[in-house]
């Protein structure tokens, strides 16, 4: 297929219609479209930009460009989450089990790290053992008897996103709006629920580092997935510091089996519990937020949401110790402390820096082709706002290689710094849509 006369309309600010963009992706999909001209279709939307009718009908095409689940045989309503990512982001490890044990059926899709953020499936193959990429038939027997599952896209679902992901990654078109929202929706409407909610993150931690851009993404995202019959709500959550305890994969994962067993209950917990609500709402399971708080609640204190990833993990083949303190989880070889030399209020520190730290060390990958090392991460001991004295440990710095464990621990306590007074904290949600 010649895209050229395509690429010249979209250089010159036309629209394409929509039988251009069908054949467009069925060119994505059977390859018949050299890599040389698509490229140059992404810089031409990169500059030009899509119309509200554009992304929608572009945004259709990709998720029918593979298969197309339904679920209703489940007698459950099916809810999903996406996230647009940041560091310590290990939200949807505790909410699809939990939205799982409040009755609700969570087909999630989830992606890898890259960059200074981190991925969920990258965190879920710390534990031994664990399958991220299952076969269509295996992920619906998952769904079927356990309501959830948490899986990787696979080559059925929304091909066209994935090729035309792998290209905005080299070409420097990642960042264009009616690109994120068609890879963002075209593999959710493919998955199958009937309600979405997406976290939104907000900050230098983020990929939106302002409320003006993260609001024109989070319309875009909420009015084209409801003109496609998507029902989405958007929640706008801070990420200019770490969310949690720990960044990177292992310790990330052993923070959220904690939090499901009860053991810590931090901002994750906090984040995670809201978001259920939403989904619970959004679904029309529930009316009232404060009903649906006090159920996700219940559902995690109980200990039904830890039981529900529990039986997870063991159908996609992980291997978890719950008696053990670290569930079983691989430890590192090098460690190091990182200590308060005075006294004060810990003071927020950098959320980017953290994750472009956690990189070098080991817990992310600069391409998509790179590997993470499960062992590494680093491990907050103290948050913004703790008093502190001399001699405390403010983090832990863990890794394989012991020169990136020392380098990553020097560079942290440079970011570090102390005040008289503790600072003012940032509200974790910021708005909704």
């Amino acid at each position: 297929m010649n895209l050229q006369p395509m690429i010249l309309k979209k250089r010159g600010g036309g629209e394409l219609t929509s039988g251009e963009l069908n054949r467009l992706v069925a060119g994505v999909v059977d390859g018949s479209i050299p890599d040389y001209q698509l490229s140059a279709f992404l810089m031409a939307v990169y500059f030009q930009g899509m119309s509200v009718e554009e992304t929608r009908e572009f945004t259709r095409a990709m998720s029918e460009s593979g298969s197309r689940h339904e679920w209703g045989h489940l007698a459950r309503t099916t809810a999903d989450k996406h996230s647009t990512g940041g560091v310590g982001d290990k939200v949807s490890l505790v909410l699809a089990p939990l939205a799982a044990a409040c009755g609700l059926a969570v087909p999630m899709l989830s992606g890898r790290g890259l960059g200074f953020t981190g991925g969920t499936l990258d965190k879920l193959e710390s534990i031994p053992g664990f399958r991220t990429s299952l076969p269509e038939s295996e992920f619906r027997e998952i769904m079927e008897q356990h309501h959830f599952c948490l899986i990787g896209q696979s080559e059925e679902i929304a091909p066209a996103d994935k090729r035309l992901y792998s290209l905005r990654d080299v070409t420097g078109t990642v960042e264009s709006l009616p690109l994120v929202v068609a890879s963002i929706l075209s593999k959710k409407l493919a998955a199958g629920p009937s309600s979405l909610v997406i976290d939104l993150k907000v900050g230098r931690g983020a990929f939106m580092q302002d409320m003006k851009s993260a609001r024109e993404l989070g319309l875009a995202l909420r009015d084209t997935a409801a003109s496609l019959g998507l029902p989405t709500r958007v929640l706008f959550t801070n990420m200019d510091s770490p969310l949690g305890q720990c960044v990177g994969n292992g310790p990330e994962m052993e923070e959220s089996l904690d939090i499901l067993a009860g053991r810590i209950s931090n901002e994750v917990r906090e984040l995670s519990l809201r978001l259920c609500a939403e989904m619970l709402l959004g679904s029309g399971l529930e009316e009232e937020e404060s009903v649906a708080l006090a159920m996700a609640e219940e559902a995690l204190d109980s200990g039904r949401a830890l039981e529900c990833f529990l039986g997870l993990c063991e159908a996609q083949g992980g291997r978890l110790d719950p008696h053990d303190e670290r569930w079983g989880l691989p430890e590192a070889d090098y460690s190091r402390e990182v200590l308060s030399d005075e006294e004060g209020f810990l003071l927020p520190f950098d959320a980017r820096k953290v994750g472009e730290l956690s990189v070098q060390l080991g817990a992310g990958r600069e391409r998509a082709e790179d590997g993470v090392d499960p062992r590494a991460g680093i491990r907050f001991l103290r948050k913004p706002g703790d008093k502190v004295l001399p001699g405390d440990v403010l983090l832990r710095v863990e890794g394989s290689e012991k020169e990136k464990v020392d380098v990553c621990a020097d560079s942290l306590s440079k970011c570090l710094s102390l005040g008289e007074d503790a600072p003012v904290s940032a509200p974790l949600v910021l708005s909704s849509l």
